[in-house]
C-alpha cells in the first residue's frame, strides 16, 4: 500500500531515519485496522434485529392502526421505544458485569406471555438455587424500574412531572 501511494517520495533524510517512519507507519495501519475491526460498518455495533421480530413488530403495528387513533399510535411507540432504550442499558449492565447469561434468561420473566420460562427452569439452566434466581429476578425488576424512572425523567421539564408522566406512560401502554 505504502508503494501504491508513493508514501515514500515524502520521506527525507532530514525529517528522521526510515526506521522511524516504518515504524510509525505500522503502527498507524493497525491501529486503523483495529478501529475497523471493532466497528461494523452498518448499525455502528449494535446488533442485527432478526427478521421475525421486524415482522411481529410491523403486525402490531398495522392492527394498532385500525383501534387506535394517530396520536394514541405516535405515543405508544414513543412508551415501547422508551421500554426498549431501558432493557438496552440494563442489558448493558448486565453485560459488563459479566451477567449477560443471567440477563438473557430473566429478561424472558419480565413480560406475561404465557410460555416464559419458571424460576425453576431458569435456576436448572443456570446452575443456581430456585431462591438466588428469584433474588437475582428481584434486583434485575427494582433496577428496571430505577431505569425507568430515569429515562422517563429526561423526558419533563420539572423533576415534579415525573410521577404524571410515569402514570401516563403506564395508561399508554395498558390501552
Amino acid at each position: 500500500m505504502m508503494l501504491e501511494r508513493k508514501d515514500f517520495d515524502a520521506v527525507r533524510r532530514e525529517k528522521g531515519r526510515l526506521r522511524s517512519y516504518l515504524l510509525a507507519s505500522l503502527k498507524n495501519f493497525l491501529a486503523k485496522a483495529h478501529r475497523r475491526a471493532m466497528t461494523i460498518k452498518r448499525g455502528e455495533g449494535r446488533p442485527p434485529v432478526p427478521l421475525e421480530e421486524l415482522l411481529v413488530r410491523e403486525r402490531a403495528d398495522l392492527e394498532a392502526a385500525d383501534t387506535l387513533s394517530a396520536d394514541r399510535i405516535y405515543e405508544r411507540r414513543w412508551a415501547l421505544i422508551l421500554l426498549e432504550q431501558v432493557l438496552a442499558r440494563l442489558g448493558e449492565e448486565y453485560q459488563v458485569a459479566g451477567n449477560s447469561a443471567l440477563f438473557e434468561q430473566l429478561k424472558q420473566m419480565l413480560g406475561d406471555e404465557p410460555d416464559r420460562p419458571s424460576q425453576a427452569k431458569i435456576a436448572q439452566e443456570l446452575r443456581m438455587n430456585e431462591n438466588a434466581v428469584k433474588q437475582a429476578f428481584h434486583r434485575l425488576r427494582r433496577r428496571y424500574r430505577l431505569l425507568l424512572r430515569e429515562e422517563i425523567a429526561q423526558t419533563v421539564a420539572v423533576p415534579s412531572d415525573v410521577e404524571d408522566e410515569l402514570r401516563h406512560f403506564i395508561t399508554i401502554l395498558q390501552t
